[in-house]
């Protein structure tokens, strides 16, 4: 008898054992225990996959990229001009533009004036820069609109033009300011529309490959609009017309009429003279700069959605010529 008892007792702790210890029982809480010790790894690795942190910018890219010791605003003009009246606006242009670049009293400065060759036909192109920023442009403008001379101007103006538009820049820092130089030289400015939010990566790329092409004082201004339409970034380069280069493809420039006649001159002497001697080609240093100005160029060009580029011709008396 007793040992019934005893065996019917083991055999009900034994069950409760297994009750205790049934794995239906400890799955719920195991199922816990895991999930809350797995959801931040979890967490932290989707979080890498889809969310980017990115560091806020304390300063506009004008800020970042403009140059700090000056403060000059520069403001491009396009006039499309009736093609009738081209020579005419060229002249009117000749003579009143310099009076105001000369005249003291107005904080600004004609840095060029030029007619385009290719590129948007019967057009010219005005770059004026103000000393003082927008508060020069405003006094500039207030004085202008009692200067008799040019109210005269912009009338005759009027009657010669198609359409117009103008856009206010700022410089880069890592560009030469425009100074005068003399002739002759044909220039080009390239013109790109930049994807919004790419600007100061752009400015990244350039500043490097603009040090890559110093070296024939190509580089003569580098502008970022601020006023206008914006993302927009204009290079102005400066080609100067050596003599072999007038004499194989006869060029001849006439300043009155702002034009360039070119004969191209494909004979096989010519060819021959443009391979010149040994000592002249390009050497190792000249090509490693050229792959190297490529290369960032090449990064920079997923940053466009358009561009732009106009050969121009630099009038009479345009500072640059």
């Amino acid at each position: 008898m007793a040992a019934r008892v005893l065996r019917a007792s083991g055999a009900a702790s034994a069950g409760c054992v297994l009750r205790r210890a049934a794995p239906c029982s400890l799955l719920p809480g195991l199922r816990r225990l895991t999930s809350s010790n797995n959801r931040p790894r979890e967490d932290s690795w989707l979080k890498s996959l889809f969310v980017r942190k990115v560091d806020p910018r304390k300063d506009a890219h004008s800020n970042l990229l403009a140059k700090k010791e000056t403060s000059s605003l520069y403001k491009l003009q396009f006039h499309n001009v009736k093609p009738e009246c081209l020579e005419a606006y060229n002249k009117i242009c000749q003579e009143v533009l310099p009076k105001i670049h000369e005249d003291k009293h107005y904080p600004c400065t004609l840095v060029g004036t030029w007619n385009t060759w290719y590129g948007e036909q019967d057009q010219a192109v005005h770059l004026w820069r103000y000393e003082g920023g927008y508060p020069a442009l405003t006094e500039v403008m207030n004085k202008l609109r009692e200067n008799q001379e040019f109210i005269e101007f912009r009338k005759a103006r009027s009657n010669m033009l198609l359409s117009r538009k103008n856009q206010l820049l700022l410089e880069f820092s890592f560009w030469n300011e425009p100074v005068p130089r003399s002739g002759p030289n044909i220039y080009e400015l390239r013109s790109y529309q930049l994807r919004p939010g790419t600007m100061i990566e752009w400015g990244n790329y350039w500043a490097r490959a603009v040090r890559f092409r110093q070296d024939n004082n190509e580089a003569v201004g580098g502008f970022f609009s601020q006023i206008g339409q914006l993302y927009m970034v204009h290079h102005l380069w400066g080609i100067y017309i050596c003599p072999s280069f007038l004499r194989y493809w006869n060029f001849t420039v006439h300043h009155e009429s702002c034009t360039i006649q070119a004969t191209q001159d494909f004979t096989a002497e010519a060819g021959q003279a443009h391979q010149g001697p040994p000592q002249r080609r390009c050497r190792s240093q000249d090509s490693v700069k050229r792959a190297s100005t490529v290369i960032l160029i090449l990064f920079s060009v997923p940053l466009i959605q358009e561009m732009e580029s106009r050969i121009m011709i630099p009038l009479k008396t345009s500072p640059l010529q």
